[in-house]
Formats: C-alpha cells, structure tokens, sequence
C-alpha cells in the first residue's frame, strides 16, 4: 500500500529516529497525520509505548532495513494483501552464501523489489539485471545504482529468448501466492551451467494440484534442494509465512527447461519437419 505523503515526510525528516526495533518521533504531530502514521506502523507491526524512556513505536523485530525499503519504494506490505515481501538480509546472506558468486558473474533477480538481493550481489561483483512491475520501486532501483539493466514489467510475460544470454545466476522473492509459476518461469533465462535460488512458501512441499506436482517431480529429477528457513524469517517483513530456499544447479543436457534448453527446441522440431 502507499505510504500517504505527509507520513512520508515525517518518516523521512532528519529528526525522526528509525534504528533497532523502534521508530520515534520526537516532534508534535497534528491529530490527523499522526492517525495516519500509527495507523501505518501498527499496520508494519509497530506498538506505540508511552513509557517516558521509550516514547516511541516498537516492532518485535529491527525495523531499520526494512523500513528504508518500504520508503524508498513509497509503499509498505500490508497485512491484508498477498504482494510485496522485501527479503530480510539474513535471507539475503544465506541466498548469496549459497549462490557462490564471482567477480563478472551474470545474475538475474525477477521482481526484485527495491534490490534487496540485487545490492548485495552486485556488492559481491555481479553483473545484476532486474525486472520490476512497480514504478516507484523501479525508481528506487535506479536510484541505487547497482545494477545493469532494469526491465518494469510483470516478470511472466517477459519472453526468455529476448534476453541476449543465459544468466549464471537467478536469485529470486517471487510473490509467494504464484512462486511456482515465477519459479518455472525464471528457469528459461537460467544458464546450462547456472544456479537458481528461490525463496518459496514452505507450504509448495505439501500443495497436491497438477502444476505443483510436475514441478516438484522436476526440482526431483535435477536433484534440487528445498533448505527450510528459520520460523518467522520474514516476520520482519510484515507475513509469518513459513519459507524454504530452493536451490537448484542446471547442467547442459539435464533435465531443467533452462535457456540453451529453450533455444534448442526450433532445431528439435525442425528434425521432425516434413522434407
């Protein structure tokens, strides 16, 4: 949701304290912005405590980096709706740490927010390309400067074979209400020799449509990995939903629909062409 602008302004005014688990403000406020922005904050997940040594908005879990997300995109998660999850650094630290990146490596990070996992890879030496549905995130991403290219728009209709190359690297928070289908999706702009990793709902494991049990069947075949992630790991994002990191290594020939896979199917076909 969008953060108003005259909350934006307070939470932005160089005497506002964001750090830890608390933001203070440590200025009067009119009636009807500071409704706004204890409606907001306690929407995040922040309770006003009164206590003379404390006067402030406290959140069960540091605040800070998420809330520097939140304003540079102008909008915040709400409880109530499925969408926008920035991914907290300890999941980012271990997205990287799996990821083994070098000095040049091409990484791809579909809807990627405002770069949560984009700055730390490029920090790490990637070349990052990034695609992005919102525009006030998009700008938000430009303003960071860390990466190659930015494509705005929803990352499922982006046709793979546009793309110049197969990237080294997909790391990826897909909206965890459609994570298989961006999964899926994300595997035709993989390398041959790449490694995708996802964030997903740990509750995939246990979904028994059609869809969801191909691709699990395929994670199997490429002996993917689901690794579970701590309990409320994006509580500090604003949802308690349960995660699992896929982490899953392409190879030429293999079984993954990954880019060479896709640029081979015209001269497959073209093998059972009538003469």
């Amino acid at each position: 949701m969008e953060i108003p602008s005259d909350v934006y302004d307070v939470l932005t005014d160089t005497r506002t304290v964001i750090t830890g688990d608390r933001v203070q403000i440590p200025f009067e406020l009119g009636p009807a912005q500071y409704k706004k922005l204890n409606n907001l904050l306690k929407e995040i997940g922040g309770r006003w405590d009164g206590r003379k040594a404390v006067r402030a908005h406290v959140f069960p879990f540091p605040v800070e980096e998420f809330m520097r997300a939140c304003l540079a995109a102008r909008e915040f998660p709400s409880r109530f709706e499925q969408g926008w999850y920035p991914t907290p650094p300890r999941v980012v630290h271990d997205i990287l740490e799996h990821a083994t990146i070098r000095d040049g490596m091409s990484v791809l990070e579909p809807s990627a927010g405002t770069g949560s996992i984009a700055g730390p890879a490029a920090g790490r030496g990637a070349v990052v390309d990034c695609v992005e549905i919102d525009e006030r995130r998009v700008h938000a991403l430009r303003e960071k400067g860390v990466t190659r290219h930015i494509v705005q728009t929803d990352f499922l209709d982006l046709d793979p074979l546009d793309r110049p190359h197969g990237y080294r690297r997909v790391l990826m928070n897909p909206p965890f209400a459609a994570a298989v289908r961006h999964v899926q999706h994300a595997l035709g702009f993989l390398a041959d020799d790449g490694v995708l990793i996802a964030v997903m709902p740990e509750a995939v494991l246990s979904y028994d449509d059609r869809a969801t049990n191909e691709f699990l069947e395929q994670i199997k075949l490429a002996e993917g990995e689901f690794i579970p992630l701590p309990g409320e790991s994006f509580a500090v994002s604003g949802t308690k939903v349960r995660t699992v990191l896929l982490v899953l290594a392409s190879e030429p020939g293999g079984p993954l629909p990954t880019y060479g896979w896709l640029q081979r199917q015209p001269q497959q076909l073209d093998l059972f062409a009538p003469a």
